[in-house]
């Protein structure tokens, strides 16, 4: 079983599933929880000390602020992981109750536009060259604003932000068919995403989450789509069951993780130089932090390796001959092959511990952290 493709494939994963999180109705609390933005880059680190999968972490803005960007790029590299993209957010300001970049008063656009300056000060600081924008902007009620409005606004605020950019960084632009507003988001889909990029220029790419499309939609078409124009700049990847439930990947539906893989491995969109950046987008709201990261790495690490099975010569003659059941064979029979024991031969090889989330349960890192962390307040979502 051939697995060199996946030796520069990397994942990025987020602070922010490093802290308390929840459910609408409680924040659920944990033994050694980070206080700071330090702690949440040192339990990063964990993952990809034990996977060698993930050496980049995003960070969001303002929940990751720190006084020295310098010294908390170095404390990352110190600990074999990088910074990744800044995350900006305009979701928890009371001037953003009737949008941000969208909203119909000047002085809060021009707020909003400023937060997203500052991100990219903090890119430079950093050595991030990604800023991502997920914009939860929307409207409750017909008539509440102006459809057309709104669009034209968000044009220009983008148009703004675009232009303060240096020429090293991208603009990656989120959609979300829903919440927080439910009669129509301002970026509800990957068509509008892509229509504002393209009116951007080349540095604006398209982001697709998995958790932010409607039941039913056939993700890996657009990815395929995305692919195709050169316009999928990143991939955030969770699992749901509803909605954007941001569970571990790969966790309610694994077979629609595989075929998402493989139609970016038949692209060679899973190599670095196809400019994709994948990084996980989730919360464990239940479950022990550090692991389910570990748990979610490890998922997309396997989808990937069976899509890499797949024997592309056989689909390609199966799908010019018509043979529909050959043609679904072939993707059924490298879903179906068992990985696990050549991924961990792979692990031992590099040096990596065969089963990472039992190495980890047996480090004693958790009950460091729970035994040191002692004073001050956990991080927790929005804080």
């Amino acid at each position: 079983m051939n697995l060199s493709a996946l030796d520069d494939f990397t994942i990025e994963v987020p602070s922010w599933a490093y802290g308390n999180s929840g459910t609408r109705f409680k924040v659920f609390t944990m033994p050694g929880g980070p206080r700071n933005p330090y702690e949440k880059i040192s339990d990063a680190a964990q993952v990809n000390r034990l996977t060698g999968l993930a050496p980049r972490v995003s960070i969001h803005i303002p929940w990751d602020l720190v006084d020295d960007w310098s010294d908390l790029r170095a404390h990352a590299e110190k600990l074999g992981v990088k910074l990744g993209a800044v995350n900006s957010n305009v979701f928890q300001d009371d001037d953003y109750k009737l949008g941000s970049l969208c909203h119909p008063e000047k002085r809060v656009r021009d707020k909003a536009i400023a937060h997203h300056k500052l991100c990219l000060d903090v890119m430079r600081q950093t050595g991030s060259t990604d800023l991502k924008i997920w914009l939860p902007d929307g409207l409750n009620y017909p008539g509440q604003d102006s459809l057309r409005g709104r669009q034209d606004r968000l044009a220009d605020s983008l148009q703004q932000i675009y232009a303060a950019m240096d020429d090293d960084q991208r603009l990656l632009l989120e959609y979300k068919f829903f919440e927080p507003y439910f009669y129509s988001m301002d970026i509800p889909d990957w068509g509008t995403s892509l229509v504002h990029c393209l009116a951007l220029g080349d540095r604006a790419s398209v982001v697709l989450d998995t958790g932010h499309h409607a039941p039913g939609t056939n993700i890996e078409f657009i990815v395929m789509q995305l692919l195709r124009v050169k316009k999928l700049g990143a991939f955030d990847f969770n699992s749901r069951f509803y909605a954007d439930d941001d569970l571990i990947v790969g966790s309610a539906d694994p077979f629609q993780l595989f075929r998402i893989l493989s139609e970016i491995v038949s692209l060679g969109a899973h190599r670095p130089e196809s400019g994709v950046n994948f990084m996980l987008d989730q919360c464990h709201n239940i479950e022990e932090k550090i692991p389910g990261q570990i748990r979610s790495v490890l998922n997309v690490e396997q989808a990937l390796a069976k899509a890499l099975q797949v024997d592309q010569e056989a689909l390609a003659a199966a799908q010019v001959e018509g043979d529909v059941l050959g043609a679904h064979a072939v993707l059924m029979d490298a879903y179906e092959t068992d990985v696990r024991g050549a991924l961990a031969d792979r692990r031992e090889q590099r040096g990596l511990p065969r089963d990472p989330l039992a190495a980890y349960q047996h480090s004693g890192y958790a009950e460091s952290i729970a035994t040191t962390r002692t004073g001050g307040a956990q991080l927790s979502w929005g804080a």
